[in-house]
Formats: C-alpha cells, structure tokens, sequence
C-alpha cells in the first residue's frame, strides 16, 4: 500500500527539475499524476514535449500519469489542465503549482515586459490553476490539498529578482488567505520555499561548487509534497516550509512585541521612535 494510493494529483512544470522529482515521487506514493509542463525555455520562450518524458519514466515504473500542455497563466489553460485530470482518472485530489520562469535583472534594468510575463507564470498561473482545482475539490467535497511553490527570493529577499519576488511573495500572501477559506471545506493549502539546483538556477551565483550541486538535488525536495500531499500533515494547513540540501525548516511571518505609547493618545514622536529603536531596527518594549 503506498501513501497516497487513489489520489490524483496535478503538478505543474512536471517536464523536469524539481516537478518531475514531484511526479516521480508522488507516483512511487502511489497517486495518479497529471504531468503539466508547456515545454518552454527558462525564460518561458518555445515549447516542447518535456511532460512526454515524464510520463514515461512514471510508466515504465508502474505507476499512472497523463501529459498535459496547457499553459498555467491563462484562466482557461487551467481548466483545461483540471479537465486533463477528470478526463483521465475521473477525479483530482490535489495539485502542486511549480511552474515558473525567470527574467532577472537588476530593477532598474527590468522591463514592464520583464515584470509582467513573471508575474503572470507565478502568481496568474497559480490562480488560474488553483481557482480550477479548488472550486473542483469544494464541490467534491472530500477534501484535499494545494501546495503552491513561493521562494525565499520573494520571503527574504534577493539581488536582482524583483520581478520574480514579489510574484512569489503574491503567492505566498494568497496561499495563507486561502487556507483561512478552504479550512472548512477540508482542503488543506501549503506554501514551499524550495532550494534546488535545476534549469531555472544551474547558473546563479553560488551554485557552481560540485559538492553543493549534490546537496541541492531537486529530488530532496519532493518527499515533503509527499507528506503534505498525505493525511499525515492533516494539521498543518497554512504553513510554510523552507526544503532544500535535506533540511525542512518552517518560516513565518512574526510580529515581534514592540512598544505600546499609551501617553498623548499613542501618537508618537520622530524623536521617541529613534530613542527605541535597537540597531536592528526593531521598536524595544517599553
């Protein structure tokens, strides 16, 4: 008996990197698996068939999946790659949005052009995946989970990808609302920060030593959405977790205690706010 025996799951950009080790994964686990991927470049150009290859390294292991070659930014790609799913296996219980691309620059540097086509594969793409599946899964009512990829790029911040941050912070912002919603319904909502070296990084700053190119095997990654994917993480909806090297951190958003002005009706000064700041820049408790 696997772990997830009678699921099916959707996993976008299945076509490699780390949503193929997704697949695989989620297939050896036992769940049926819709393979989502357009096949295009790292910068979202071109097509190919990337999820073809997928398919059948799940296949020839014993498992089932289906290709699909929609693409995740467009309200109707979503439903079709939905459909991909009821058409094949009558049903879904789950998607992981991973699909992505990258035009990095540095921000004074980065087009509308730039801006706009990574907004709309990260945070349109995910909307218009997850609106499909999530609506399928309420009106199912049986449950069921959506694991939407974020990255510590939009979490904690880095050098030349603001583009790509504030899509994925968007989506780490829009990942915890809805699980407040799909609580009732059973539909459980996680957020990844994933680090792995795939396509999308094999050229970055920091990933051209071999030894950590091992330690940053996609395929670390994927056990996690195989946990998350299962009742066993049934009560930790809305979670965030940081996966990469073989650590699993979870990362919040914390509001630390500050300091209350009760005097003058907490309207506070320019001077006094100086005067409790630390060197971090955080207001001291009084």
């Amino acid at each position: 008996m696997g772990l997830l025996d009678g699921k099916v799951i959707i996993v976008t950009g299945a076509g490699g990197g780390i949503g193929r080790q997704h697949a695989l994964a989620l297939a050896e686990a036992g769940s049926a698996v819709v393979v989502n991927d357009l096949g295009g470049a790292r910068d979202g150009t071109g097509k190919s068939n990337m999820a073809d290859e997928t398919v059948e390294l799940i296949k020839s292991a014993g498992g089932e999946a289906v290709a699909n070659y929609d693409d995740v930014s467009t309200v109707d790609g979503g439903k079709r790659i939905l459909q991909s799913g009821i058409d094949a296996f009558e049903k879904v219980d789950g998607v992981i949005n991973n699909a992505g691309i990258l035009r990095d620059k540095s921000f004074a540097n980065t087009t509308e052009e730039m801006w706009d086509i990574v907004v709309k594969v990260h945070l349109k793409g995910t909307y218009c995946v997850t609106h499909a599946v999530y609506n399928h899964l309420k009106d199912r009512n049986a449950g069921g989970t959506i694991i939407n990829t974020s990255s510590t790029s939009g979490l904690n911040g880095n050098f030349g990808q603001c583009n790509y941050g504030a899509a994925k912070a968007g989506i780490a912002g829009m990942s915890r609302c809805l699980a407040i919603e799909g609580k009732k319904y059973g539909i459980r909502v996680f957020i990844l920060a994933p680090v792995a070296l795939t396509r999308l990084t094999e050229d970055l700053p920091g990933f051209e030593n071999e030894a950590l190119k091992a330690q940053l095997d996609p395929k670390l990654i994927s056990p996690l959405v195989v946990y998350l994917s299962s009742d066993l993480a049934a009560a930790h909806s809305g979670k965030t977790f940081y996966v990469g090297g073989g650590r699993i951190a979870e990362m919040k958003v914390v509001t630390a205690k500050g300091a209350t002005k009760t005097a003058d009706g907490g309207i506070w000064t320019p001077d006094e706010i100086a005067a409790q700041m630390t060197p971090g820049g955080i207001l001291l408790p009084e």
